[in-house]
């Protein structure tokens, strides 16, 4: 498992392809349970990371639309 630092530090499309692969082994089979459990769990956090970049693009998204609707309001238009 990687640390809270390193889970910090992986872009969204790091994130994104290495929880491809983690469900691509886990839908392949032939893995123990134990690696299955391991492999679920990294899944986990790897999904968690990815949300939370789609989360922050969201909200930039709409900071960014807003200030938008209010310089339009502002201006008149």
């Amino acid at each position: 498992m990687t640390s809270k630092v390193a889970e910090e530090t992986l872009g969204y499309e790091q994130a994104r392809d290495e929880l491809i692969e983690v469900v691509r082994r886990l839908e392949a089979g032939g893995t123990t349970l134990e690696e299955s459990l391991a492999l679920w769990e990294r899944g986990e956090e790897l999904a968690k990371v990815c949300r939370r970049w789609l989360d922050g693009a969201r909200a930039r998204l709409d900071a960014a639309l807003a200030e938008e609707e209010a310089a339009t309001e502002e201006s008149g238009e």
